[in-house]
């Protein structure tokens, strides 16, 4: 799966930046989710904003937690979503930039050194260090999706921003590597081109969503994105204007429809109504005089039971802590406890269950909110909700936002000997 990174935002004097396309036609994202698949296509206004062309949805099938598990289903997902961006859009995508939640991605931090013998940084020494700390973060079945460069040192100079010009014997680089299973990743990449689509990147889902919700001073100051999926959850720590953490929880909305369908005796559809409808992950006094007609596997349709709301918020409820336990437990074992603030920003479809933000903000002691996808012309209205933040994030990252030093190819190494040449050419294309 080839990856290319794009150029550099460009801003007037006066105006914000803003993200800048790689190239002057539309280009294509894909969220791949477990209960739905989004696709946009979008292009660059000559104010430099970004307009959507088109927007296709369609419900998630073949995936589960984030992975494939049935080529055909996803691919006809996939297919349908992406025709009718097409449609909308009048034009043909070849590449699409994709999320990553399958694999189960890891994330990192990695000290590289590269020396530089006392002359100037070049840009040539800024790819080989992060082509060096990608070498070393190469696993047995585990790929580098991102290896971005959190800060530099010039010798004993720490804290540099951008080091190309400055004098030093050693650069040395702090990495924020993400990675994620080879088999799942391949996976991915065969459904993808089975729907006749070349993969451009791949870019991890809870960056992504943090990319669409975040404001600026957020990400300066510090926040937590909590992207609450279907069949997973993904986090996102920001601080200092960089992502520092990611990490991917296997739980999701799709298991309280689960819970309640299991617990409840109805069938799933039944319970995503009764979840939707009536759900909530806090209780109040009315739920216990407050009944709900439940449905119940194989009786006729006529033929319904009677439990009060109390029961439903009763299997939701523990569900949802869970989850949040799980997010503290990963904030705590990342050490980004204080760099990740005081904010907590949720979004993705599940965060909309009624009752979820008052429960994160009690259990993870932090200001709590919910976070859409800033507004991008011409989106519709239907996909303007936090259930669609990954996507409009991921076009915001294909136009050349969130990255770190974008006037440099961070994934273009040094030219490789003859050897290495050939051993690339066979491994990216088995």
């Amino acid at each position: 799966m080839s990856q290319r990174l794009l150029p550099p935002p460009e801003a007037g004097a006066d105006d914000p930046p803003r993200p800048r396309l790689g190239r002057s036609g539309p280009v294509g994202v894909l969220d791949i989710g477990s209960t739905k698949v989004v696709c946009l296509i979008g292009r660059q206004d000559a104010d430099g904003r970004l307009r959507v062309l088109g927007f296709g949805w369609h419900r998630g099938k073949g995936v589960r937690g984030g992975g494939i598990v049935d080529l055909d289903q996803a691919e006809r997902a996939i297919r349908a979503a992406v025709g009718q961006a097409e449609d909308m859009a009048d034009t043909r995508l070849h590449r699409v930039t994709v999320n990553l939640t399958c694999g189960q991605p890891e994330s990192r931090l990695l000290n590289v050194q590269w020396p530089v013998g006392g002359r100037a940084v070049e840009e040539s020494d800024i790819r080989r260090v992060i082509a060096e700390g990608r070498a070393r973060a190469e696993g047995d079945g585990r790929e580098t999706i991102h290896a971005m460069p959190l800060t530099f040192s010039a010798d004993e100079t720490e804290g540099v921003a951008d080091p190309r010009g400055l004098f030093c014997s050693t650069l040395t680089a702090r990495l924020h590597i993400i990675d994620a299973a080879t088999g799942a990743l391949r996976s991915l990449g065969a459904c993808v081109a089975r729907c006749d689509l070349d993969i451009a990147e791949v870019v991890s889902a809870p960056m992504a969503a943090g990319l669409a919700v975040l404001m600026d001073d957020e990400r300066e100051l510090g926040a937590t994105v909590i992207d609450m999926g279907g069949g997973t959850t993904g986090m996102a720590v920001f601080g200092e204007g960089q992502l520092l953490h990611t990490a991917q929880l296997p739980v999701g909305g799709g298991h309280v429809t689960n819970d309640v369908a299991r617990l409840l005796s109805t069938p799933v559809a039944h319970a995503e109504r009764l979840k939707a409808l009536y759900g909530n992950a806090a209780g109040c006094t009315d739920d216990e005089r407050e009944m709900l007609s439940v449905q119940l596997i194989g009786e006729e349709d006529h033929q319904h039971a009677k439990v009060p709301r109390s029961m439903l918020v009763s299997i939701i409820r523990p569900r949802i802590e869970e989850t949040f336990e799980l997010v503290k437990e990963r904030l705590e074992r990342s050490g980004l406890t204080r760099a990740a603030g005081n904010r907590v920003v949720l979004t993705g479809g599940a965060c909309q269950l009624g009752g979820v933000r008052e429960l994160a903000a009690h259990m993870l002691g932090k200001q709590v909110r919910l976070g859409r996808p800033s507004a991008l012309r011409g989106l519709p209205d239907a996909a303007a909700g936090p259930a669609f933040a990954t996507a409009a994030g991921l076009l915001a990252w294909a136009a050349g936002a969130g990255r770190a030093m974008p006037d440099i190819d961070l994934d273009s190494a040094p030219p490789a000997g003859m050897l290495r040449r050939v051993v690339d050419f066979i491994r990216n294309r088995l």
